[in-house]
């Protein structure tokens, strides 16, 4: 069930490393490459299926393709700023393997014509920060990049820390940060279109997703399409938490049965307990019930089919002693107090359910406050800039939707 592409080194000390990473082929196959043409790198991305792995899930290809329709200079943005409930992945990638990184993100550059790359890391991130800062020298220290490289094509990046604010996980919001602005997402083109850094086209991706393109670069996009499904080809770096017996970390194709991991790998629900539901890929995902936990795979299609989304596979298992109110409780405390403000609909409507789950908490929630929350979370919901107050409208209407009997036994008798 698990197999190792993207972590394949994560457990050999000391890969964080330049020198240990060399020993085990880091960059070894950068001189290959660069004899050949850009269009070559693009090309193995586009065979291969590789989806966006930040929650998204939209092929990479459509967006490095973008690209090439802007004259100038044009940059490479990694979003490192993991701060998701219950997604831990991207951090294992930076502590682990940096230099994977590092490399996808020149070999990124050169397929899609760009010279600069920024990385974009969590605030919080701090010792990671510095594990990447440490690979970054070394990179620069043996010319792999610079404006001197070693394959002759220039490659300059920048580590930048955020303030901390989840917004700026959203990637246009991440640009404005990156720009010195305030992190307030953009409104979107009608048109497909990549983002853009001072006016300059730039190409965003997630950590775990410029992560894997040194295997496809090197191997070709059949390799990678031999994992996986053919909608969801290739792997994910799972995330376990929540009442499981082994929280962590594993890679595994797409396509796995949720359950059989759940048991398999994380060792089933903690104490022996019965399983009562499942955050199937970080908390901005609806949540699945037992029952639909056991028919579903994980990949982009079978979470839809369900109701809700695989997002970035962090799976925050519950077991059957779980209040679901305090649960969602939980959840819209973090969506209040993360709302960037800058939406109505967002900021009081966060907010405004917040308040209202201490009524049912306390017991002291009408039949009216039940139509409020659900009212709420409808005006929420497609009226915003960006996702955010979407996915807490759907973080409410999943709770709603599925455990309703638990909001409505929080109501006080009359």
């Amino acid at each position: 069930m698990l197999v190792q592409v993207i972590s394949k080194h994560f457990d050999v000390p000391d890969m964080n490393t330049l020198a240990v990473a060399k020993e085990h082929g880091a960059y070894a196959g950068l001189a290959e490459v660069f004899a050949g043409s850009p269009q070559a790198v693009h090309d193995a991305v586009c065979d291969s299926g590789l989806r966006g792995k930040g929650g998204g899930g939209a092929k990479a290809a459509g967006k490095w393709e973008l690209m090439h329709h802007h004259e100038g200079p044009r940059y490479v943005i990694v979003n490192a700023d993991e701060s998701e409930p219950g997604t831990f992945k991207d951090r294992q990638i930076i502590e682990k393997d940096p230099h994977l990184l590092i490399e996808g993100i020149i070999l990124t550059c050169y397929a899609v014509g760009a010279n600069d790359a920024y990385i974009y890391i969590r605030g919080e991130y701090r010792q990671f920060a510095d594990i990447l800062q440490r690979a970054i020298d070394e990179a620069y220290a043996e010319r792999l990049l610079g404006s001197d490289t070693r394959y002759g094509y220039r490659v300059d990046l920048t580590l930048h820390r955020g303030g901390g604010a989840y917004i700026c996980g959203e990637k246009s919001a991440l640009v404005e940060s990156l720009e010195g602005n305030r992190g307030h997402p953009r409104l979107k083109p009608h048109t497909p279109s990549p983002e853009f850094y001072f006016g300059q086209a730039a190409l965003v991706n997630n950590v775990e997703t410029i992560a894997s393109v040194p295997f496809i670069a090197y191997n070709g996009g059949e390799a990678y399409r031999a994992y996986g499904t053919p909608e969801s080809p290739g792997t994910l770096l799972f995330g376990l938490s929540g009442h499981v017996e082994k929280p962590g970390i594993y890679e595994a194709p797409f396509g796995v049965p949720m359950l059989a991991f759940i048991e398999q790998v994380g060792g089933g629900v903690r104490n022996g307990k019965k399983l009562k539901a499942v955050i199937p890929g970080g908390a901005s995902t609806p949540i699945l019930t037992a029952e639909e936990v056991a028919k579903a795979t994980l990949d982009y299609e079978s979470l839809k089919a369900l109701g809700s989304s695989l997002g970035t596979g962090g799976m925050i298992v519950m077991d059957e002693t779980t209040d679901m109110v305090k649960a969602l409780k939980n959840l819209l405390r973090f969506y209040h107090h993360e709302s960037c403000g800058q939406c109505t609909p967002c900021r009081e409507g966060t907010g405004w359910a917040d308040r209202l789950l201490e009524r049912f908490i306390a017991r002291e929630a009408t039949e009216e406050d039940l139509e409020t929350l659900r009212s709420v979370s409808g005006t929420m919901n497609g009226k915003t800039i960006c996702v955010f107050a979407p996915a807490a409208s759907s973080v409410i209407d999943g709770f709603l939707k599925r455990f309703e009997e638990e909001f409505r036994a929080c109501i006080k008798k009359a």
